[in-house]
């Protein structure tokens, strides 16, 4: 199954969950109607027949009843969403997590660092932050609405009792839920589940003033009625878990293969849990909200009476046994000690010294990669291939620039200077804009950065806005805003943007809207493609001008990309109709394609840098920001 029907399922999976919702919804008003009409008077127990019901039952007050009830629980559910909704740090801050802004000083910290932007990178993702639970045992969840607000949550417990190729294998599976569209489920799940719940409060409270007022004529129908929406809260609750249940088991044993898929390494992720089995904490949280983002947890993270109905995740055993058939049953009681810890890391920088590897040349298969169509399987999905070109990518950044991307006063300065002009006294005007709008240290931080460096390689640009992300979003609202407003300003300045100007800029603001919640981000629409004719014609018409084809004419080559989309009667567009405002709104609509109409897209674009068979680093990085603006995360182009 690729990202595209994973995508697709997402969208069942949250139609099945409205569905299950409303049946609970709908069982919660006919008990509360009961009971309230049982401890108002309204129906006489001794009395109820199957020909006094009708008679006893006040269908106004029924009414006024399921109103109530639906108001409540839509209401609990709702809030509680959008509390959440926002970004994963409102997940991390509600379990006490700890943000790790800088791993220097911890080789534990620095490592799941590590593996996190080797993960992003490779799948071609926004880094998330990374939060630490103080937690001994092993666990580990994703949280948020979109890979643009989305964070890594890991215990204390996983990163020390785990080797690399384990927490790799962890993270692997936290990335596969961020790809695939689950934390949006997962969010809309505790809402649900807090909906649900609601009556049990109130039934709680109303017990309470029941109990303080005990010379009251009303009493006793008061604590009848508490009694009862305590128990119809309860069973709700109950009901709510078989819910969240059902719905997450599956999406488990996806993600662990997910996880052996995107590492080619069944070892990390089976040892993951085979640690978990022979640890004395396991996978349980001592964290009280545990339970509310039980189902977005990496195993269980809470023990439960009936396992077998209550369970988010499948049995240890079972989920061991679909990746390793041949497991022996035992699980892993030795530690990884500090000093295994270091040599690993040491080994893997090592690696990464290998005068034989260069990013840029692992790029050189772009061309073979786009024509055998073979990206399309790779969205949403990892290769070792990827991952080592995302190690090598960390490997070859110079230390200053590594540093600037993790620091957000250096990161605001970092894109700055990637958008300097070329042209002296152009960059000087640039430089003092800086100096009179930018926040204080962020102009002085540029300076250094223009005097250090010329400018950095085409191959780890894309790279360095993925891991600049992930810093800037530590910025205050405030902060953003001004960023935005200088990074606009120095773009302007020359009164021409060229593309490699006009996709950082909408790369980054793509991604920084949503994560300061400047726009909300949006589920996959169901746009059929001759919906987006006029789009899909800006979008391809960009690639065939912006490339330089080699023997094949303009025309021929955007005939060749119009083949892809199954039939869609559009023509070659000038290039003066190609203003960016054009290109930017296209690709707004074109987010909003249907999952499995966006593979014809990008096989179209595909084509038409293809047309001559080769394709340069600048073609290959424009595919791969077209591709991400569409919300579909391009991993890198290397075979």
């Amino acid at each position: 199954m690729n990202f595209f029907e994973l995508q697709n399922q997402a969208r069942q999976s949250t139609t099945k969950l409205v569905f299950l919702f409303s049946l609970a919804v709908l069982t919660l008003i006919i008990l509360t109607n009961f009971l309230v009409m049982f401890a108002l008077g309204y129906i006489n127990p001794e009395q109820l027949t199957p020909e006094t019901f009708q008679q006893q039952i006040d269908w106004e007050l029924f009414l006024f009843v399921s109103l109530g009830v639906l108001a409540i629980v839509l209401f609990g559910s709702l809030y509680k969403i959008s509390s959440l909704a926002g970004s994963g740090e409102k997940v991390a801050e509600m379990m006490g997590a700890e943000l790790i802004v800088d791993g220097s000083g911890d080789i534990y910290k620095q490592r799941v660092l590590n593996v996190v932007e080797e993960m992003a990178i490779a799948s071609g993702t926004p880094v998330p932050p990374v939060y630490l639970m103080h937690e001994d045992s092993i666990n580990a969840f994703a949280a948020g609405n979109s890979p643009s607000n989305a964070v890594v949550g890991v215990t204390r417990g996983t990163i020390e009792k785990l080797s690399r190729e384990e927490l790799q294998g962890v993270i692997a599976h936290e990335f596969s839920h961020i790809l695939n569209g689950d934390m949006r489920l997962n969010i809309r799940l505790i809402g649900i589940l807090h909906g649900i719940m609601i009556l049990g409060l109130i039934g709680y409270y109303l017990l309470r003033i029941g109990g303080h007022s005990r010379g009251s004529r009303n009493n006793g129908g008061i604590v009848m009625l508490a009694l009862g929406l305590v128990i119809i809260g309860y069973g709700g609750t109950f009901f709510g878990n078989m819910i969240k249940a059902s719905v997450n088991r599956q999406r488990e044993y996806l993600a662990d293969a997910s996880a052996v898929q995107f590492t080619r390494n069944p070892g990390g992720i089976a040892g993951a849990l085979k640690r978990i089995g022979g640890d004395v904490m396991g996978s349980t949280l001592e964290n009280p909200n545990g339970a509310e983002i039980s189902h977005s947890l990496f195993g269980d993270g809470i023990k439960h009476s009936f396992s077998s109905i209550f369970a988010t995740h499948p049995p240890l055993e079972k989920r061991i046994r679909s990746i390793e058939p041949n497991w022996n049953g035992k699980f892993n009681y030795l530690p990884v000690t500090e000093a295994q810890v270091a040599m690993q890391s040491s080994s893997q920088a090592a690696d990464s010294q290998d005068p034989r590897l260069k990013a840029a040349g692992l790029m050189a298969g772009a061309a073979t990669v786009m024509n055998s169509e073979a990206f399309v399987g790779r969205i949403g999905q990892l290769n070792d291939a990827q991952i080592n070109y995302a190690h090598q990518v960390l490997s070859e950044l110079p230390a200053e620039i590594k540093q600037a991307a993790h620091d957000p006063f250096a990161a605001r300065a970092l894109i700055y200077f990637m958008v300097l002009d070329k042209e002296p006294a152009m960059r000087q005007q640039q430089l003092q804009h800086l100096a009179m709008a930018a926040d204080d240290g962020v102009y002085e931080e540029t300076i250094k950065l223009t005097e250090k460096f010329p400018e950095l390689e085409l191959v780890h640009r894309l790279p360095l806005l993925d891991i600049t992300l992930s810093t800037l979003r530590q910025l205050s609202k405030r902060q953003y805003l001004l960023f935005k407003e200088n990074l606009n300003a120095l773009v302007a300045m020359d009164a021409k943007i060229n593309l490699y100007e006009w996709t950082l800029q909408k790369i980054l603001f793509h991604h920084l809207d949503i994560a300061f919640e400047e726009k909300a981000p949006q589920d996959s629409g169901q746009l059929d493609l001759d919906q987006t004719k006029q789009a899909c014609a800006v979008v391809l018409s960009l690639l065939v001008h912006a490339g330089k084809q080699q023997g094949v004419s303009k025309e021929d080559v955007f005939a060749i990309a119009r083949e892809k989309l199954a039939g869609l009667d559009i023509a070659l567009l000038p290039v003066e109709a190609l203003k960016l405002e054009n290109v930017s709104a296209s690709l707004d609509q074109l987010t909003q394609l249907a999952p499995l109409k966006k593979p014809f897209l990008l096989k179209a674009c595909a084509k038409a840098i293809v047309a001559d068979q080769q394709v340069s680093a600048a073609e290959a990085e424009l595919f791969r920001a077209i591709a991400d603006l569409i919300d579909c995360p391009m991993p890198p182009l290397v075979n």
